[in-house]
Parts: structure tokens; C-alpha cells; sequence
């Protein structure tokens, strides 16, 4: 895996300056416009470079925006000698990747992660891409970050729901391989919710152990790295129904109870393990009525990247903290009617809980 930097106010430490001039002769960073206002001058300044900026949200990540930033590197002269600086979310992370993976047949890049979601989950693990119509992710590359660098106190400022976007993929963690992880997170929600910044390095640290693990047990998700796309059958077909107004991270928090409820259904986890899961995601405040329907969401599923000939799989937990291995390929299809009788029961009963 590559190097994890913890750097405190990163935007005044000249060890960032240090780590781009050791990688490139020059750079570019990449953000978005949220980002750019926040940080915009100060990352300016601690590098000297330039800034390519594009609106905020997952309707930017596209083949339309990794085009414009291409265009503005061209016309800027960059060349193979460059580096990107990927500062911001899970969105920046994705389509900068992608940039740096194609850019003059490959150029290296760092990650300033900003949110939660990108530091315990998109900038791990070297997957870059685009959104298409037709579904989430399924243009892109492998293309890692040469370092990750973390500064926490990034956190301060970001929304409510932004950071509870990235708060279920760290209880997903928990749930796909470390019961004990997933107890920490139950026993410290208050600590965590409160932003304490002492609780926040320690998840930030485990969640990176958790998936720097998997993947570099498995790179090119080949089958163990499968288990990261728990809850994410489901959660990738809300947002694309939804047209991406349901965040990431409030659709995976779905995603994981559903698939949980299809393992309990199929006598994998007992019903007090499912309620556990449903318990602390209603805990860290995720609303469980997303006011959508089961067909559509049908539809879009078969388009899920573990989809074997147009029929989606699903990663099942076995119990809490274990999933279960389906022979190497860490994910199953389900009857028709398990399926829909799972989205009904999301669309229909689970508001209720």
C-alpha cells in the first residue's frame, strides 16, 4: 500500500511541500468548488500552483469534467513531469485519480482527503473513476495515491450529513471484518458524533488498516476485496434512482441494513445481530424513509459492477464482524424474490423501525 501521512495543519506544514517535490517537478491541484473556498489560497500558497476547480457534487463526476480538467492541464503545459494534488472528497479523489491514471499515459498523484468518506474510504485502494448514466463507477482505472495525507481538523467544517456520509462506511468496516471495531463504534457514538478528535484519529487509523488490508491482499478485486461492496448492490441503485440527491454514505447505511436483513432472511444472522446493525445506524441519525419504489431500483441493479451476465450479487455477512466466502468469490445471487421482497420490505416496513 502507499505511504499514510498524519500531517497537523497541513496547509502551513512545509512537509507537504516537500513530499510534492520529491515526487514531480511541478504540480496541479484539483479540487472542487466547495473545497476551493474553504482552502483554495492556503494549499496555493504551500505549493505554488496552480488550482483546477469544478462544481461540487457527484453530478460533476463525469467524462464531461475529467475533459475540462484535462483541457486547463494541457493549456497550462503540464507534462509528464507533473503531479496531482487531489485536495477534497470522495468526488475529487475519484475523478483526479482518473486524470492522474491517463494523463500523459500515467502521472502520479497525492490525496488531501477533506472528509470523512475520502479518508477512510475513497482514497484507499487505488479505484478512480466516472459516473455514466447507466450506472456509478463504471468508467476508471486502479490508479493508488502515492501518499494519503490526513489532517483531521479538516472535519470541523464539514456538514452534519456530509460527515455521517462517511460514518457508515467506517461501521461497514466494522461490519465485514472486526466485531470489535463494530463494538467500539456502538460504545462511542456520542464521542464520535461530538467530532472528539481523539475518537476521530482512532477510527480514521483502523478504518485505513481495515481496507488497506483488504486491498492489498487483493488489488484488482479479483474476489476478497469484494467484501468493501457490502451494502453497496443496493446503495449504488438508490442513488442512481434517486439521481444522486440520496449521499453515498445515506444510501450505503440502507444498503447495509437491507443486505443484512437478506442474510438474516437466509438464516445467517440472527435477528438480534440485525437489530444491532439498524439500531446504530438510527443512532448516528440516518433517516430510514428514502421515499423511493422497488422497481427502478430492480432495473438499475443488474448494472452493479459484481453482476455476473446482468444478475447482481451481494456480499452476506455470515455474523457481525465476518462474511461469508461463496468459494473465493465473496459474493452471491439471490432468487427474484428474496430481491424484491427485500426492497419492498425497505420501501415499505423498514420507516417503521
Amino acid at each position: 500500500m502507499r505511504q499514510l501521512f498524519s500531517l497537523e495543519n497541513i496547509l502551513e506544514n512545509t512537509h507537504l511541500a516537500e513530499i510534492c517535490q520529491n515526487l514531480a517537478s511541478r504540480a496541479v491541484i484539483i479540487t472542487d468548488s466547495n473545497v476551493e473556498k474553504l482552502y483554495g489560497k492556503a494549499i496555493k500558497k504551500a505549493l505554488d500552483a496552480p488550482i483546477i476547480a469544478f462544481p461540487a457534487g457527484e453530478q460533476s463526476k463525469t467524462r464531461v469534467t475529467k475533459e475540462m480538467i484535462e483541457d486547463q492541464m494541457l493549456e497550462s503545459g503540464m507534462g509528464r513531469d507533473s503531479c496531482i494534488v487531489a485536495l477534497g472528497g470522495g468526488v475529487v479523489t475519484d475523478l483526479a485519480g482518473y486524470v492522474a491514471a491517463t494523463y500523459c499515459r500515467g502521472i502520479p498523484f497525492l490525496s488531501i482527503p477533506t472528509t470523512l468518506l475520502a479518508m477512510v474510504d475513497a482514497s484507499i485502494g487505488g479505484k478512480t473513476g466516472v459516473n455514466v448514466p447507466q450506472g456509478k463507477n463504471l468508467i476508471g482505472a486502479f490508479h493508488p495515491a502515492h501518499s494519503i495525507i490526513i489532517d483531521v481538523k479538516f472535519l470541523r467544517t464539514l456538514s452534519l450529513d456530509e460527515y455521517r456520509n462517511g460514518l457508515a462506511e467506517v461501521v461497514k468496516h466494522g461490519l465485514i471484518c472486526d466485531l470489535e471495531y463494530f463494538s467500539e463504534i456502538e460504545a462511542h457514538l456520542d464521542e464520535i458524533m461530538a467530532r472528539d478528535e481523539a475518537r476521530l484519529q482512532s477510527i480514521v487509523k483502523r478504518s485505513y488498516e481495515i481496507k488497506s488490508g483488504i486491498v492489498s491482499a487483493d488489488e484488482k478485486e479479483a474476489g476478497f476485496r469484494r467484501i468493501l461492496n457490502f451494502g453497496h448492490t443496493i446503495a449504488h441503485a438508490i442513488e442512481i434512482v434517486s439521481d444522486y440527491k440520496i449521499s453515498h454514505g445515506h444510501a450505503v447505511a440502507i444498503g447495509c441494513i437491507v443486505e443484512a436483513f437478506q442474510a438474516m432472511r437466509l438464516g445467517h444472522l440472527d435477528q438480534d445481530e440485525f437489530l444491532r446493525i439498524v439500531w446504530v445506524f438510527k443512532a448516528l441519525g440516518f433517516p430510514l424513509d428514502l421515499q423511493l419504489s422497488p422497481e427502478p431500483l430492480l432495473k438499475v441493479m443488474g448494472m452493479d459492477k459484481k453482476s455476473l451476465k446482468g444478475v447482481p450479487r451481494f456480499v452476506m455477512l455470515e455474523e457481525l464482524g465476518k462474511v461469508l466466502p461463496f468459494d473465493g468469490e465473496f459474493c452471491t445471487t439471490l432468487s427474484p424474490e428474496l430481491v424484491e421482497d427485500a426492497l419492498q420490505w425497505m420501501c415499505h416496513d423498514l420507516p417503521r423501525y
